[in-house]
């Protein structure tokens, strides 16, 4: 069964969050990697996110699109990649997300994916 890995962070944090040429930076990506190495195989897919400052959330009301930068929800905590890995059950799936660094600072939603028959 397919598993989202969605991953939370305060991007503010500039020490559980660092960026590019910072000092923390290459010990959280070596993380990354590590996990990489270790979970490869059941990583199918996922992404890194920019931001919230760059997102833009849409809505549909009567017939019109409204526009809001920013993401929608007010939360210290903002969406900043996830996976998408395969997994025997729920336990499994877990147990991959707590190898996902940012789990150790933040926080690391797993959600089944929903499967469409044909």
């Amino acid at each position: 069964m397919k598993y989202a890995c969605l991953i939370y962070n305060d991007e503010t944090n500039a020490e559980t969050n660092p960026q590019f040429g910072t000092p923390g930076f290459e010990p959280m990506m070596a993380g990354y990697m590590a996990f990489g190495e270790k979970h490869g195989a059941r990583i199918t897919g996922g992404e890194a996110l920019h931001d919230t400052h760059t997102a833009t959330s849409v809505r549909l009301r009567d017939g019109e699109i409204h526009r809001t930068d920013g993401p929608f929800a007010e939360t210290k905590e903002h969406l900043g990649g996830f996976y998408i890995v395969e997994a025997e059950n729920l336990d499994e799936a877990i147990s991959v997300a707590a190898d996902i660094p940012h789990a150790a600072s933040g926080t690391v939603e797993v959600r089944p994916c929903m499967v469409f028959e044909d």
